[in-house]
């Protein structure tokens, strides 16, 4: 018998910002942690694949999803402080607390850390599976831990951020706790006094005129900064990045410049490594503005795919192949997703 509250067959293009048409087969939110064991029950004695959708700006439907989908809803922002460091907090906040609004909610309170991801699409849950990170700061310079359903052993468990395993746009949720690991919470620690982070060169240009930037001003240039280059995605659908910046070694890297010395490069974690920006090399490649259908690249950034109103995953899917076929020709570099393509077969053998 179908549960009371699935639905069946819900549009999931008003769910997420591509905005791209799939549906899915059933369709329920989850309210509160102790129904999830429940919900998940259900599903696995249906014998039906689930999906977990937070606030769906990193996820391009290429078909109907054949199962559930729970939209995580859970809410609620806790502070307490840090026992460890008397001018620091512990702020907790629950996976469906939408995560710009959980940064403006730090920034009112006086509390330091996050104002450099401003303005990031999504919810506080995805933001440690990504390890996002934007203008010189990542999730991962504030995580303390992070709580989750492990729907393995059928109980919370919470991972300090040392186990969490992050890496650039990566962390161990992609990876041994893929499809396994259903994120409840995040706990970050933050500072009451700590300076703004300012190592981003993009950052300091904009805030050349003030002589002390506080957070506040952090914050307010972070968001002009994307709104220029972003689209809006409830005016152009988007997912924002759609890949992620290749790391190249040391050698290749060396050898591109020999060809491309205008090729700009950034310091990665591994020393034997430099992180390109995916924008550069995508515009270099003749795709910035370029449409195919409504399937577009977006004219201010390179590295945004759009839908311009009417397109298909299938066709937004195919012009990524296309652009990272042509970043591949030219430049012998293999272009990798930062968004959630589903299924997850359709991105390979690309």
């Amino acid at each position: 018998m179908l549960n009371n509250n699935w639905l069946q067959n819900v549009a999931l293009g008003p769910l997420t910002s591509f905005g791209v048409p799939a549906q899915a087969r059933y369709f329920t939110r989850l309210e509160q942690e102790d129904e999830l064991p429940i919900l998940l029950q259900e599903a696995d004695h249906k014998d039906l694949p689930v999906l977990m959708l937070g606030g769906g700006s990193n996820m391009l439907f290429t078909e109907d999803f054949p199962g559930l989908v729970i939209q995580i809803a859970l809410t609620g922002i806790s502070v307490r402080p840090d026992p460890e460091a008397a001018d620091k907090v512990l702020i907790t906040a629950a996976a469906g607390e939408n995560w710009h609004a959980l940064v403006e909610f730090c920034l009112n309170n006086q509390l330091v850390g996050l104002e450099n991801l401003a303005l990031i699409p999504g919810s506080t849950g995805a933001a440690p599976v990504q390890n996002i990170g934007a203008y010189g700061v990542e999730l991962a310079d504030v995580l303390e831990h992070v709580r989750y359903f492990d729907r393995r052993t059928q109980q919370v468990q919470q991972l300090g951020v040392a186990e969490c395993d992050l890496s650039y746009r990566d962390s161990i949720f992609k990876h041994e706790l893929k499809d396994r690991a259903v994120i409840l919470s995040v706990c970050l620690r933050l500072s009451k006094n700590a300076c703004p982070q300012l190592s981003y060169p993009t950052l300091q240009h904009a805030l050349s005129g003030i002589a002390n930037p506080s957070a506040r001003d952090v914050f307010d240039a972070v968001c002009a900064i994307r709104r220029s280059k972003l689209p809006d995605p409830r005016v152009l659908g988007n997912a924002g990045s759609f890949f992620r910046n290749p790391l190249v070694s040391i050698s290749q890297w060396q050898a591109l410049l020999l060809s491309w010395p205008d090729l700009p490069s950034y310091a990665s974690d591994s020393p034997d490594m430099r992180k390109l920006p995916a924008a550069w090399l995508i515009e270099k490649a003749g795709w910035k503005g370029m449409r195919l259908g409504d399937a577009g690249v977006h004219t201010e950034q390179a590295l945004v795919l759009v839908n311009h109103g009417q397109a298909t995953g299938q066709q937004l899917l195919a012009l990524a192949h296309q652009v990272a076929r042509s970043v591949k020709v030219l430049f012998n570099i293999t272009l990798e997703p930062e968004v959630n393509i589903l299924p997850a077969k359709a991105w390979q053998g690309q």
